[in-house]
């Protein structure tokens, strides 16, 4: 069974949603059956990358608010990462898009990395406080997680994935996704932001249990034929 997350990994919810999906995914009894994509969603694609500019002083000027009540925005989060086991550093965070970290995303789905590579770029925005739209940082996180170093470096020198990057977002779109993180379940259900983990584990066991297998082999209805060699019956 299939479930499609979609995430920017410049959302803090993001993460801790991915924290408490994975804390559902761990106590469900058919966890090796659940397949895991992420997709990607842009939030800002206009965002300019600021290496010098704080997402604290970012956020002020973005969204219009004092410093002192952008900072409690942020140690409110904060405070929901801490109790999924995260350490956020979300004041000295890079302003970066993050438009080329999803096509390093997307490259890692194509070698069955995808969520190594989402976590790595994760940690790296919210906990290290690196610049998640330079190439040398998102080489190194691609190499540290399996992938190949040319094929990295290529990839980043090009515009390579940018194109399932834009399909992720058409996809968002057509189904009507506004936010995320957004988790769609077997094309069934849908669980917009990070909820508890008792949300996710419910929604999984209901999906579950409408959840058909494909089989992995053929029924075949016997009749008159012929087999290898002309044999016929």
């Amino acid at each position: 069974m299939k479930v499609k997350i979609w995430s920017d990994v410049r959302c803090p919810f993001c993460y801790i949603g991915k924290k408490k999906f994975e804390a559902a995914l761990a106590k469900f009894p058919q966890e090796k059956e659940i397949e895991v994509e992420w997709k990607s969603y842009q939030l800002d694609p206009n965002l300019k990358t600021d290496p010098n500019l704080s997402t604290l002083e970012y956020f002020v000027k973005a969204k219009g608010v004092s410093e002192t009540r952008a900072k409690e925005m942020f140690s409110g989060a904060t405070n929901m990462a801490a109790e999924v086991g995260l350490k956020f550093n979300l004041e000295t965070s890079v302003t970066a898009n993050s438009f080329m970290a999803h096509r390093l995303i997307q490259m890692g789905k194509s070698k069955g990395l995808g969520n190594e590579i989402e976590e790595a770029l994760f940690i790296a925005h919210f906990e290290e406080a690196k610049n998640i739209d330079n190439a040398e940082v998102l080489q190194g996180i691609g190499i540290s997680r399996g992938l190949e170093t040319g094929e990295v470096k290529n990839t980043l020198e090009s515009d390579a994935f940018a194109y399932e990057v834009k399909q992720d977002e058409m996809e968002a779109r057509n189904i009507g996704v506004r936010g995320v993180p957004f988790f769609v379940i077997d094309d069934k259900y849908a669980i917009s932001g990070a909820q508890p983990t008792d949300a996710f584990l419910q929604t999984l066991e209901k999906a579950w249990k409408e959840f058909k297998p494909k089989k992995n082999h053929l029924e075949v209805s016997e009749g008159d034929s012929c087999a290898t060699y002309g044999n016929c019956d």
